[in-house]
């Protein structure tokens, strides 16, 4: 198993932006530095919690320290964006990064954004749908292109002029383009069939409950099928909240307080779902009242916390119930204490995924000799 990164980032409001934009950063940047495989960043652009709003310019203002780890959008959510804006800007980071891009895509979840770009009430599936096969035909095509869609017509051809470069798009440094990958934030997902027919690879949301993240792999194995493409459990992404500490009793106090960086995290994604109309995707069992969703039931369910040994057993069970996955993603959160924040990911790196590797390894070892 690998390990990853991702992070939305959320910060709690009162906090400086510059200083936060510098954490989120040198999160990114530690990462690399402890062999992380990978890094995926969020964007959303209305609101002060969510603080990134364009994931592709954070990515490029790393490319060039970030020396191995490879970096990907968390998603580009294609409704809130021109596809000629996202396909050109796509083509410049895979550049800066000489392939080390992963081109993460959704259709945005947060409704003020929806509002803002005057989508709220649209066919935003539709949209993400036309987005991308306009930017994949980009990409595929010579200028001056012709382009109708629905939502968006893409044409050059009255102002063309080749010679000079006007009117012709960036073709990203991978051919035919970058690795594209989905969120996937509700359980049994249709959404997922589709993207994975199209050779696409899912990532499971963090605050999904290990029965609902099981439910992935099967709609994954399903679309590759449709598609003609081999499902490969090395494929699927998994994001999960951890938080290590050389003791449990500092790991608890940390991320299982509802006034630490992790309550503050799951009271903001609880306050936002509930505005939404439902808390659904939080409960382990759907026949628990919305009222027993609260932010001790989430961080007792979905957070895992604790020493090495107890993270390890922790993410060992994890596996058990969603079944085995190729990345585990470990999410970022708000930098509050900076020294435990640093901890927890060398102890990640460092310790326990040497020792989730090891039991699986043996696991496997095993099972092989029945």
């Amino acid at each position: 198993m690998k390990l990853g990164y991702f992070t939305m980032p959320m910060h709690p409001p009162g906090r400086d932006y510059t200083q936060t934009l510098k954490e989120d950063r040198e999160a990114v940047l530690l990462a690399d530095r402890l062999g992380y495989c990978e890094a995926l960043i969020g964007e959303h652009i209305t609101d002060v919690c969510e603080t990134i709003p364009s994931c592709l310019s954070f990515i490029a203002s790393v490319a060039h320290e970030a020396k191995r780890i490879k970096l990907g959008s968390g998603t580009v959510n294609l409704p809130n964006n021109h596809p000629a804006q996202i396909a050109a800007h796509v083509a410049m980071v895979d550049h800066m990064l000489e392939g080390r891009f992963i081109f993460g895509i959704g259709p945005g979840g947060l409704r003020s954004d929806m509002e803002a770009c005057g989508n709220l009430d649209a066919d935003r599936n539709a949209m993400f749908v036309e987005s991308i096969n306009q930017i994949l035909a980009l990409w595929a095509n010579d200028a001056p292109y012709d382009l109708k869609g629905r939502f968006w017509n893409i044409s050059t051809a009255r102002t063309l002029i080749r010679e000079a470069g006007q009117g012709v798009m960036l073709k990203p440094y991978q051919k035919p383009h970058p690795p594209i990958v989905v969120t996937v934030v509700v359980p049994h997902s249709k959404g997922l069939a589709a993207a994975a027919e199209r050779g696409w690879k899912p990532v499971s949301a963090n605050f999904l409950q290990p029965g609902w993240v099981a439910t992935h792999w099967p709609m994954y194995r399903q679309g590759c099928e449709r598609g003609g493409h081999r499902p490969d459990a090395r494929d699927w992404r998994v994001c999960k909240s951890i938080f290590v500490a050389d003791d449990d009793a500092t790991a608890r106090r940390y991320a299982r307080s509802v006034d630490g960086p992790y309550g503050f995290y799951f009271w903001n994604l609880l306050t936002k779902r509930r505005s939404a109309g439902g808390v659904e995707i939080f409960k382990h069992d759907l026949a628990l009242p919305d009222a027993a969703v609260t932010v001790e039931y989430v961080l007792d369910r979905l957070v895992v916390c604790g020493s090495v040994a107890s993270v390890v057993d922790q993410l060992l069970a994890f596996r058990e119930q969603t079944g085995d996955f190729g990345t585990l993603l470990y999410c970022g959160h708000d930098w509050a204490d900076p020294k435990l924040a640093r901890r927890s990911m060398e102890l990640m790196a460092e310790k326990v995924m040497p020792a989730v590797n090891a039991a699986i390894a043996k696991e496997s070892l095993l099972a092989q000799s029945r």
